[in-house]
């Protein structure tokens, strides 16, 4: 993200858009550890994507200013020393691409107890389910649920909580396309006509694949002494990174929308994201959990007036600082080139995690049952709330 940028820069923006929420990287040579190892205090374990892994943990917020760490919002930066390592938020996750974040939903979450973050940027499915089920390694690591069997054998679990489908749905595609429809230098179009259909006819088998992963979890949770009903299990969607159309700070659909906000995307196109595709996502995940016999925390609306471009939102500055109050809560699309991976593109920022941690806290301070999370307009991530949603 760069002012300076000519046509060179708006032909990458395709290829950094489709980190939306499947991502590329190096392969790891060791699974996450649990954040602490007390064997007498039970254990929340996240599995799956993304969303869920920390991917975008790194940015507070978002800035065009190259000076002071990009005005702040680089938390990989160190000013004293003026140098940059991302391994200061994603720790050893980030040599192979997994990019778990510190703060990452399980980790942020103001739970009791001990964290294990199990998730990988870019995850299918097929990353979660055990071998014999055809799961199979994925960035040189295994099977995520075989992961978690041997990781709870002998230790108390209070809640598992899994971010998959997106990856399975083909939605670094559906970005790519969109965004390379609005570089196009002349006769561009929305995506959202001819890529609307194409997305809603894979739901059906994105949500099967969601609710083998769920059976697989249940099966090694079974094996390591965990019963069914013996822990939490929750299942659950993904907040729109993007506004709709009518909320946009960059009208006219010109190029500000790329060079200056991180959001090169027509008018149509983002209200399709917002208000269809999303809410979409949300329902076939909540009958996924239905049927795997999970609980269903919906965030499709956790980041309402948050989003990258947002008009309620602003990037850090000159006189701005980054503040979950004000900040956009998703990373804004990148070329790659000087702020970050272009994989962080569109992830949950730093502040927008520490929201879903929120939302997870409070789902776990309740009671079975599955909720929906909102933000409270003009607050930061710690003032999520918790609303009921019907369960059939």
């Amino acid at each position: 993200m760069n002012p300076s940028w000519g046509r060179r820069g708006l032909v990458a923006v395709a290829v950094a858009a489709g980190a939306a929420l499947c991502t590329a990287g190096s392969t790891p040579t060791s699974a996450a550890h649990p954040r602490s190892r007390a064997a007498d205090t039970p254990w929340v374990v996240s599995l799956g994507d993304s969303f869920i892994s920390g991917e975008g943990g790194r940015w507070a917020g978002n800035s065009n200013e190259s000076a002071d760490g990009y005005a702040g919002t680089d938390r990989a930066f160190t000013s004293a020393t003026n140098t940059t390592d991302p391994h200061r938020v994603y720790g050893t996750s980030y040599d192979h691409g997994c990019n778990r974040s510190d703060s990452a939903e399980v980790n942020s979450a103001s739970v009791h107890g001990n964290r294990l973050n199990l998730a990988c940027s870019g995850a299918t499915s097929t990353a979660i389910l055990l071998p014999e089920n055809g799961g199979s390694p994925f960035k040189t690591e295994p099977s995520q649920a075989r992961q978690l069997q041997n990781a709870v054998t002998g230790h108390p679990v209070r809640a598992v909580v899994v971010s998959i489908g997106g990856n399975d749905l083909g939605f670094e595609g559906v970005i790519t396309s969109c965004a390379k429809n609005f570089v196009k230098p002349i006769g561009a179009d929305p995506c959202a006509p001819t890529t609307a259909p194409k997305v809603r006819d894979r739901l059906p088998a994105m949500r099967t694949a969601a609710v083998k992963a769920l059976a697989d979890i249940t099966t090694a949770m079974d094996r390591a002494g965990h019963p069914k009903g013996s822990y939490r299990l929750i299942l659950q969607s993904y907040p729109s990174p993007l506004p709709d159309g009518a909320r946009v700070r960059y009208p006219g659909e010109k190029y500000d929308r790329l060079t200056q906000g991180g959001c090169p995307f027509f008018d149509k196109d983002l209200t399709w994201a917002h208000d269809e595709l999303v809410p979409e996502i949300s329902t076939s995940l909540a009958a996924a959990a239905r049927t795997g016999g999970a609980e269903f925390l919906d965030l499709s609306r956790a980041f309402e007036g948050r989003e990258v471009c947002s008009k309620s939102s602003v990037q850090a500055g000159p006189g701005q600082r980054p503040s979950g109050r004000t900040s956009e809560w998703a990373r804004f699309v990148t070329t790659g080139a000087g702020q970050g991976q272009r994989q962080e593109s569109m992830h949950p920022n730093y502040y927008g995690q520490l929201a879903l941690g929120t939302c997870l806290g409070l789902q776990l301070d309740q009671g079975r049952g599955n909720r929906s999370c909102v933000n409270s307009p003009g607050a930061g991530p710690d003032q999520m709330r918790l609303r009921p949603v019907p369960s059939a």
